[in-house]
């Protein structure tokens, strides 16, 4: 006993010192998370989620129960944070503003986040085995730990969250979502936030398009904004010149859609920029890269308007793809959870009545940790004025009707952005005059704005009504329903109400005063007699009168991400600020600054103005909101001279202060290679000013660097040149990331690159398959069979065996199956044949014709038995070992003894075989619910798949 004992302490000595080389790894460790679910985790007892109902679904027509082998790809389960960290989080977000902290701008890495405020691995186990037993495959856990994504078809869903999936038709659009809450295992409910990404329903984009604009213009003498014209209007161009381009800064746009690239290309080109691609990032999970019709323009305009402002920064589009259940919000979460741009603008939005409370408290969480991280968060009002509803298919007439701010630029975490137009009672809109602008020439004036030009609050609709249009176009502003005042907010002149005042600041953002141009082959942009993108400068051709011309907050805000990439770099940000509203308030709260720096707008409003089709049928307009002296909620602060707030902004004085910034690029040695063949990722880090050569380590995130499949690569050391490559391959076709965080040392500031590849491979033999089973529940001493979905990928083709190679209890049961075979590039689909009758076994492994079922005993002994028990074979032979000792002992007593011994071994060894009501029990399977693993193997090849399904015995 002595002797185990020592060999236990040493086995313990051992395992601290590997912990304390792990904890010694990181700053903050997580083995300070406590895990949280105490109970079994059962289908027994369920409990619903409350406010995971879509508010869609109320107004909808319900149209009919979703196919039951339909899957859904990138299901999200969230988990809440504690009270006690919620508490953390709060207290470190005040201090992390406060100039007399320690903690002012000791930003987060995302892997400290996770050790404080993700959950315990123990629970993210219960959890993703819980998943795993409905069937689910799990795809991803977040690098914060506060979200599994997974996937599955609509009968796993139905059965697992005690739903129905269904079609709804809503104003003539049909979508799906589930009919009802959704319910989640007693024992986990208190974790979880919500359940997302099982509806259609997606944000919409605050780009408002003008209809056929004709192009100061030297064929009509109309004027539109180009980026040297907002350059001028709002004193940027001073910084751009003395060589403050935001250089070393980061711009993550996020979009639902994907773009060409040769449209940015366009614009640039156009405004007399030089060429500077935004580097993809494909959200792991959401499908192929798919352009959408709407989503593409947002997003073009987006990233081009962006990069106007900061030519130097280097602009990520973080979008996602086919998936018709993955949208904006996703890309959001992608890019805060693997912390891509401490800048990222947002363009879309819905009002604060359509969002389910999950869906809020799921986006909430993410805006935290975005903060908490340094990364800015900046989203578009809306552009439907004080009633943010309008336009949203799924909500009743009333409810498009009524008071509502957009969401998430209602979000205390975020600085909304709003909207102004250039005053059209003066001399700033007429040309002819050429106090603002240049006057007409023979050819196009790229740069015609010679100054500031007035503003008032954004507000189209009498314009758009007069002349024969109909709809809402105003600046989105108000109070929200849903959150409380912020700190900075309180006490400024202006701000009265007990909710949050939406937006902070505004910018230029009427479609018709004076519009925007930009680039886009999404036709939905363009004009009716409009031909196609930009071509001959801004024009499609050099005989094509229209334009490209839009307007929204969706303009103002990626503007204002490249602004705040210039003050960033000139006030020597190089990590980001977090939120920026704190700083903003503070500006505007001195009377001298505010009248020097801010454009106090002061004239207008955001009324409803359409009639009485678009307004309240009471009165014919809705109540609104007026500008006002300071703050108001139409233009918020109001707008302001760049040059003299990056001036009057406070310079960083918190500890990272001082570092050299850099860059981090990620270059593939072939960005198409085929399934299986080998590529070389190269990272570089550089400084953005001087010679010195970055040191330190990297951390390679390779496709999303989950337990779903992807890899992480902590701590990779940098060579002497500022680089590290990273050899790989990639077992499917499709988009692959490799995402490198610069961790920074003492000298030199953090920086993210990412690297994309299209894994491709079209010839037989090339490519891999995945699998994918349904879910059998069978009386005991019954047969079924489990439909086995084999999914080709890269060109994929051959002939797949099935067999099931485990299980989670231990479980005995007859089979059978035939092999599958792929010959196209559609998925083929087989059968595995699971008997209860053990009798069909026979004696042997294969035995009955003309079934062939072969006997299948998925015992893991080892993984499942109790604490405190012992395997039963090995004891019974040990036992048998001392009767066999005992036997030559002369004394009857003990040979007595031994013979009681010797039976009790094989009864112990009987009954234990099965511990627990698992196993089989005379000639049937035994009762109860087992979670089977099932491989498929490619007969000509080394390639094989491996799911999951759950065989439930009654």
């Amino acid at each position: 006993m002595m002797q185990i004992a020592n060999s236990w302490r040493r086995r313990i000595g051992a395992g601290a010192v590997l912990a304390g080389l792990l904890l010694a790894a990181n700053a903050l460790s997580a083995q300070n998370l406590r895990a949280r679910i105490r109970a079994e985790v059962s289908n027994a007892e369920m409990t619903p989620i409350k406010g995971s109902l879509h508010p869609f679904v109320r107004s909808g027509v319900d149209a009919g129960s979703m196919p039951a082998d339909t899957r859904l790809v990138g299901m999200a389960l969230s988990f809440k944070r504690s009270d006690a960290q919620e508490t953390d989080l709060q207290t470190l977000l005040a201090a992390q503003q406060n100039p007399a902290s320690p903690q002012y701008h000791q930003w987060l890495t995302p892997d400290q986040f996770a050790a404080r405020f993700g959950m315990a691995q123990a629970d993210i186990d219960k959890v993703t085995l819980w998943l795993q037993q409905q069937g689910f495959s799990v795809e991803s856990v977040a690098r914060s730990r506060n979200m599994i994504r997974f996937s599955g078809t609509v009968n796993q869903v139905n059965l697992a969250f005690r739903t129905q999936m269904h079609y709804f038709t809503t104003n003539g659009e049909k979508h799906f979502s589930p009919n009802s809450e959704l319910s989640v295992p007693s024992a986990i409910a208190p974790v979880v936030q919500s359940v997302t990404n099982l509806s259609d329903f997606r944000p919409r984009s605050m780009r408002v398009p003008r209809p056929s604009p004709t192009f100061t213009s030297s064929i009509s003498g109309s004027v539109f904004f180009s980026p040297g014209d907002i350059k001028v209007a709002y004193d940027v161009t001073p910084l751009v010149t003395g060589n403050i381009d935001g250089t070393g800064q980061e711009i993550a746009i996020v979009g639902q859609s994907a773009v060409s690239v040769t449209d940015v290309e366009k614009f640039q080109s156009a405004a007399g920029m030089t060429v500077k691609d935004p580097t993809m990032v494909l959200v792991p999970g959401t499908g192929t890269s798919t352009a959408y019709s709407g989503d593409q323009s947002e997003s073009d305009l987006d990233l081009e308007w962006s990069n106007a402002m900061a030519p130097g920064a280097n602009i990520y589009f973080v979008y996602t793809g086919s998936s018709s259940n993955a949208s904006v919000f996703d890309s959001i979460i992608y890019a805060i959870d693997q912390k891509i741009g401490s800048i990222i603008s947002i363009s879309y939005g819905s009002c604060e009545t359509a969002m389910s409370s999950q869906a809020l408290s799921t986006m909430e969480s993410a805006f935290a940790q975005a903060a908490v991280q340094g990364q800015t968060v900046l989203v578009a009002s809306g552009d439907s004025g004080s009633s943010g509803c309008y336009g949203l298919s799924g909500l009743s007439t009333t409810q498009q009707q009524v008071l509502d701010v957009s969401y998430p630029a209602s979000s205390p975490n975020v600085t909304a952005v709003g909207g102004t137009e250039i005053d059209q009672s003066s001399a700033a809109y007429y040309t002819s005059t050429g106090a603002y602008w240049s006057t007409k020439g023979s050819a196009d004036t790229i740069t015609s704005a010679l100054q500031y030009l007035p503003e008032v609050a954004w507000n189209d609709e009498v314009y758009i009504k007069n002349n024969g249009g109909s709809g809402l176009s105003a600046t989105g502003g108000g109070i929200s329903g849903q959150f409380a005042k912020p700190s900075w907010q309180t006490g400024v002149s202006g701000i009265s109400s007990a909710g949050r005042n939406v937006p902070d600041v505004s910018l230029y953002s009427s479609p018709i005063f004076a519009g925007y141009l930009y680039c886009t082959s999404d036709q939905s942009a363009w004009g009716t007699s409009q031909t196609g993108s930009c071509g001959s400068g801004f024009r499609a051709t050099s005989s094509d009168t229209t334009l490209t011309v839009a307007g929204g907050t969706s303009f103002a805000t990626p503007i204002l991400a490249g602004m705040l990439a210039l003050i960033n770099q000139k006030q020597g940000y190089v990590n980001g600020q977090g939120l920026i509203n704190p700083t903003f308030y503070t500006l505007a709260s001195n009377s001298t600054t505010y009248s020097t720096v801010f454009h106090d707008i002061t004239s207008g409003n955001n009324e409803c103005l359409a009639g009485s089709v678009f307004c309240s049928s009471t009165s014919g307009t809705t109540t609104h909101y007026t500008t006002t002296a300071g703050y108001d909620a139409v233009t918020g602060l109001g707008s302001f001279d760049l040059g003299l707030l990056a001036t009057a902004w406070p310079a960083n004085s918190g500890s990272s202060a001082g570092l050299v910034d850099t860059t981090t690029t990620v270059s593939a040695s072939n960005t198409a290679p085929d399934v299986s063949a080998s590529v070389t990722f190269t990272v570089t880090v550089a400084p953005t000013t001087g010679t010195a050569t970055p040191t330190g380590n990297v951390t390679l995130q390779i496709d999303g660097g989950t337990s779903g499949g992807g890899t992480t690569l902590a701590n990779q050391a940098l060579s002497s040149n500022g680089t590290l490559t990273y050899a790989t391959s990639f077992a499917t076709a499709g988009t692959h990331q490799v995402i490198a965080q610069y961790a920074g040392t003492g000298t030199f500031a953090a920086s993210v690159g990412v690297g994309q590849v299209a894994v491709g491979g079209t010839s037989s033999g090339t490519g891999s398959f995945t699998l994918s089973a349904t879910n059998l529940t069978l009386s005991r001493g019954n047969s079924g069979s489990s439909t086995i979905t084999v999914t080709p990928a890269g060109g994929f083709t051959g002939t797949v065996t099935i067999s099931p190679t485990g299980s989670d209890k231990n479980v005995t049961v007859c089979y059978t199956s035939a092999a599958t075979t792929v010959s196209g590039t559609a998925a083929a689909t087989g059968s595995l044949v699971i008997d209860t009758n053990l009798i069909d076994c026979g004696a042997g492994s294969v035995v009955k014709s003309p079934g062939a079922m072969k006997r299948f005993s998925g015992s893991n002994v080892a993984k499942n038995n109790p604490a405190g028990s012992f395997p039963a074979a090995p004891l019974a032979l040990s036992l048998a070992g001392v009767f066999v000792g005992l036997l030559g002992l002369k004394r009857r007593k003990l040979r007595w003894l031994a013979m009681v011994i010797v039976l009790g071994s094989i009864s112990f060894g009987v009954t234990a075989c099965g511990g627990g009501g698992s196993s089989s029990s005379g000639s049937y399977t035994a009762k109860g619910t087992y979670v089977i693993t099932v491989t498929g193997v490619d007969t000509s090849s080394t390639k094989t798949a491996t799911t999951t399904f759950t065989l439930t015995v009654n």
